[in-house]
């Protein structure tokens, strides 16, 4: 039988049997207390929020038809309140989880457990918010009727907003079921992913989605969601960490008093046992969840003021009950604010030298005023906006199509003055260029260099792509084939070119510290992306270029591009797909980042002659098309500028035809002035090895030459 470990470590990070000890919890009478105390002052200060929220907008208030009665009025609310803080604790727990702490160890299953447990809070709020507003919609009372059960069915597999709910609750429970079953690395990973797209399909649905200005009413809610769900879950599991038994260990490198697993049977520990100065401390996990936690804030405030603009419109609509819940909420973020940067500057250096003075206390403060941002944003979400809703009948076919109004005619000082910002990838471009020049600092101040072009070319495809994707190509796409077809090949291969020429996972790799307690960071989940199966695959230049060039085929000449016309996701998915693809094309041929297998140059220029041709094939097919793609859309508009539909859909295609070129063309020198410089570079090695070894190898090949010669002439003497 294996006894327990009784080493002076050992002891020295075994639990005390009264479940007392130096750890900071005690400040808010006992570690237990403390992660009972947080889950229960954030739903009671949520509940506060929502009904105080209700109350003042008016969300609550009876129908005028059909009215539902007051348990569905208010019980909806609350139901989607609980929905939102499961979903927090899902999602948040999850991705603290892959960034904070080591996979097999107690805490990781912990933050994996409170995950399931948040999904399943989700799971079931969203069956009972799906079914309140089945009853809300439809004005109908509750009944265990087959009609009722037949109307229920065909809300929910018929109507969008049914739909929406039973996608939600049926991830849920895919989410449930695989963070309780599945606890490896990559299993984990997936799971989050999951996590943060069962926040999609309500995203699209409700106030957002039948706003004036859809899309950005729909990026902004769905980024203000996801965020806030890393931000209030990471918190909460902090606490739920605080208060269990984990191998997380003090500032002082000894395991609190409940900090340590408790034994199994037989005396084996859940936890692998610590080994000095490689165990995580709670001041690390700390520190990583503040650094998630900065991140999310940031894209909270920036989607919240977004959404603000689109759903109030002037400052008279501040005036209003929906301006006044957005005032209370914007005082509960800075409030918010102030608290996260007292931790990082004042409390969060205390936790290294093992004290944690009002930390604890403070966490539960922040959690207090989280709850009721959560339940001030439900309330948000029932009070109708002031702008931004007109009656259907006064649309005009474009606003019906798109949900926004037909623009202006196309002029030279549109192309810079139009703008419709995308604020997905305006946050994407806007983190990757802070990070990137914080790398870049970071290399500079310890003495070493990093080429200025690489720089340059990353700042330039990242304001290329703000363009691409806020200004007048994303303004005019959805009216134009010809500039729904440039965005295309400027995501596909303009953009791609300036991005992987910047290098930005070898800066990140140089960059980025190593961690040594068994974690992953930034730095690790790069190689392991680097590493693995699939991107040993899709980097492969020939299935980079399989992805490249039949992309371009299965997307225009099936529904995918109907999909991306009618469906707001659809467009988020092309852009995704378009730039990623492409990006991996560029880096297969002249990325200076590391990729498992590249082509000799040779090949890499049959590829590009091959996929030039085949560009250009796909090119002269659209140009050639004697129908309308789309037809129902593009052809429906109602525009009455510019070119015929027909005739910009053969616009398109010479824009796919010539345009497009031109970044294959720049690919192709860059490729030439690579092989040049690499035959240029073996010459020089060459060189160097003979002076080295004082033309051995010459001298050597000389005089075996000469042997052969005397040999030969002996041969012919006899």
């Amino acid at each position: 039988m294996n006894r327990p470990s009784t080493s002076p470590d050992a002891r020295e990070q075994a639990p005390s049997r009264t479940g007392q000890g130096p750890g900071p919890g005690r400040a808010v009478g006992g570690l237990g207390s403390l992660r009972a105390t947080g889950p229960a002052i954030l739903v009671v200060a949520g509940v506060f929020g929502a009904i105080a929220g209700l109350a003042f907008g008016g969300g609550a208030a009876p129908n005028l038809l059909l009215d539902p009665g007051p348990v569905v009025r208010w019980g909806l609310p609350i139901a989607t309140l609980l929905g939102n803080l499961g979903g927090a604790a899902m999602l948040g727990s999850l991705v603290l989880a892959l960034f904070g702490l080591r996979s097999g160890t107690r805490s990781f299953e912990v933050a994996l457990d409170t995950a399931s447990i948040g999904a399943a809070v989700f799971t079931v709020a969203g069956a009972v918010s799906g079914l309140f507003t089945f009853l809300q919609t439809l004005g109908v009372k509750l009944s265990a009727g087959a009609e009722f059960g037949a109307q229920l069915g065909r809300f929910l597999t018929e109507v969008p907003l049914g739909q929406a709910w039973l996608m939600t609750v049926i991830a849920g429970a895919v989410i449930t079921i695989a963070a309780f079953a599945f606890r490896g690395w990559t299993a984990t990973l997936l799971t989050a992913i999951l996590a943060a797209v069962a926040f999609v399909p309500l995203a699209t649905q409700g106030h957002a989605g039948e706003l004036s200005g859809h899309d950005a009413a729909v990026n902004s809610l769905l980024l203000h969601t996801v965020a806030a769900a890393v931000w209030l879950g990471g918190l909460l599991l902090l606490i739920v960490l605080r208060g269990s038994r984990t191998d997380l260990v003090d500032g002082g490198g000894k395991a609190s008093a409940r900090g340590q697993d408790a034994p199994r049977a037989g005396g084996r520990t859940n936890a692998p046992r610590l080994a000095k100065g490689r165990g995580t401390t709670y001041a690390a996990l700390v520190r990583r969840y503040s650094s998630l936690a900065l991140a999310a804030y940031v894209v909270v405030a920036i989607s919240g003021i977004a959404r603000s603009i689109v759903a109030v419109g002037d400052w008279a609509g501040m005036l209003t009950p929906y301006g006044g819940i957005i005032v209370a909420k914007s005082v509960v973020l800075i409030l918010l604010g102030a608290l996260g940067a007292r931790y990082r500057t004042r409390l969060i250096p205390k936790l290294d030298r093992g004290g944690a003075g009002p930390f604890w206390t403070l966490v539960l403060l922040e959690l207090g005023l989280m709850g009721i941002a959560s339940g001030l944003a439900v309330a948000l979400a029932r009070t109708p906006p002031p702008t931004g809703t007109e009656p259907a009948s006064v649309r005009t076919p474009a606003e019906i199509l798109t949900g926004s109004r037909l623009p202006p005619a196309l002029t030279l000082d549109r192309w810079f003055t139009q703008w419709n910002i995308d604020l997905v990838w305006a946050v994407v471009a806007g983190f990757a260029l802070v990070l990137y020049v914080a790398g870049v600092r970071r290399l500079r101040a310890r003495g070493d260099v990093w080429p200025v072009h690489r720089t340059i070319f990353w700042i330039l495809g990242l304001l290329m792509l703000v363009w691409v994707t806020g200004g007048a190509i994303n303004a005019y796409q959805e009216y134009l084939f010809s500039m729904h077809m440039l965005g295309h090949m400027m995501l596909t291969m303009a953009i791609p070119l300036l991005l992987v020429a910047g290098a930005p996972v070898t800066l990140a790799l140089r960059a980025i510290d190593k961690r040594t307690d068994g974690t992953r960071g930034g730095r690790e989940w790069i190689l392991w992306a680097v590493h693995s199966p699939f991107s040993r695959v899709v980097t492969n230049p020939f299935v980079a270029a399989a992805i490249f060039v039949f992309s371009l085929w299965a997307f225009y000449f099936t529904d995918l591009v109907r999909w991306a016309m009618v469906d707001h996701i659809g467009h988020e998915w092309m852009t995704m797909h378009f730039l990623i693809s492409g990006y991996l094309f560029v880096l297969s041929l002249v990325g200076a980042d590391p990729v498992p297998r590249r082509l000799p140059y040779a090949g890499r220029l049959i590829t590009l002659i091959a996929v030039m041709a085949t560009h250009a094939f796909f090119g002269m097919a659209i140009m050639m098309q004697s129908g309308l793609m789309v037809s129902e859309w593009f052809g429906a508009m109602g525009r009455t500028w510019g070119a015929t539909p027909l005739q910009d859909q053969y616009v398109g295609g010479g824009v796919a035809w010539s345009i497009g070129e031109i970044p294959t063309l720049i690919l192709a020198i860059t490729v030439a002035i690579q092989w040049s410089r690499s035959d240029e570079k073996a010459e020089k090695r060459a060189d160097r090895h003979a002076d080295r070894t004082g033309d051995a190898e010459l001298a050597e090949y000389n005089a075996r030459l000469a042997e052969l010669a005397e040999k030969d002439r002996r041969s012919a003497a006899r």
